[in-house]
Parts: structure tokens; sequence; C-alpha cells
């Protein structure tokens, strides 16, 4: 069982506690500047013993704040791009028909969830951390203004194998990891 633990932060504070286990959410984390009118805040993690993230004293917060926003991730690799999206189109053309939900509509549906995928990863996907989740809402929104069934579950099985597979195979292409 899981126990709350309350991490005060403050100014003069040089040792942060974070969750250990990279599978607990961290939904909200900030460093607070000497200048910052707040006096202390607390953050609570799901998470009976955390680790800590040392700073030391002459590192500042805001300058691992800029440092991290500063970071640009790799421009998109249109051959990347297009080899990923022949793999997703041949995994959900042997997913989807599977469902009975689709009956005549496997290659329209396949076509258009498709097409959003290739956009995405040729204009916005530079590798791992810029996998996002909008070009399944619009994927699931899309087939649904069109009136084509099965809308939420080829999006669920869209970023099923997106999630399992895109990062991987980027590391794979780069050479990186």
């Amino acid at each position: 069982m899981n126990s709350w633990c309350k991490a005060p932060l403050s100014s003069s504070s040089t040792l942060y506690p974070l969750p250990s286990s990279s599978s607990t959410p961290l939904t909200l984390l900030s460093f607070l500047s000497k200048s910052s009118s707040w006096n202390s805040v607390s953050f609570a993690f799901k998470n009976p013993t955390p680790s800590p993230l040392l700073l030391s004293s002459s590192t500042s917060p805001t300058k691992l704040v800029c440092k991290a926003a500063e970071y640009k991730f790799p421009d998109p690799i249109p051959e990347f791009a297009h080899s990923e999206t022949d793999k997703f189109r041949t995994h959900l053309l042997k997913k989807l028909p599977k469902k009975d939900i689709y009956g005549d509509s496997v290659e329209q549906v396949v076509g258009i969830c498709t097409e959003i995928f290739s956009t995405f990863l040729h204009s916005e996907y530079g590798g791992p951390g810029t996998l996002s989740v909008i070009p399944f809402i619009d994927m699931a929104d899309t087939l649904n203004e069109w009136g084509l069934p099965g809308g939420p579950q080829a999006a669920r099985a869209a970023v099923k194998w997106a999630t399992d597979n895109v990062d991987k195979d980027w590391k794979e292409w780069t050479g990186s990891g």
C-alpha cells in the first residue's frame, strides 16, 4: 500500500524528493527561484520511499529549467516517417479486420488513420519524447465525423502500436540508445 509523502520546496532547499519509480506519474515539478513571491510550496507524491534529486548550491533551479527549455529535438526524418508509416499501415490492415465492426470500411478507416499518422511523422515527430496523443485523437474524431465505424477502437489500436514501436524504431534508425 502506497502512502503519500509531502515534499516541501522552499527557496533554501537544495534537496528535492522525487519518485523513485519511473512508473509513478509526476504531474507537476517546478523549481522556484529565490526571488519567488511564494515562501514554500508542497507537492505530494504517491510513493513511500522517495529518492532525492540533488542540486548543488551553485546550481540555480532557474538555470536547470532554462537548459531543459533550450533542448531542441531533432527534425523529422522523411525516410523514417515513410518507413514507419508503411509498418503502421501493415499493422492496422492485419489488426482491424479481425473485428467485425468495420465491415467494408476497413480500407477507408486504415487510410484515414495512416494519412493522419504519416502527416504527424513527417511534420512533428523528432524522436523519443515527441510522440503526441493529438494525432490519435484526430483519428478517432475524423472517423466519427465521416460516420465510419470503430473510430475509438481504431485510434486505440493505432496508439498502442505507436507507443510500442515508434520510439524504439527511431533509436534503431538513428543508432542512438
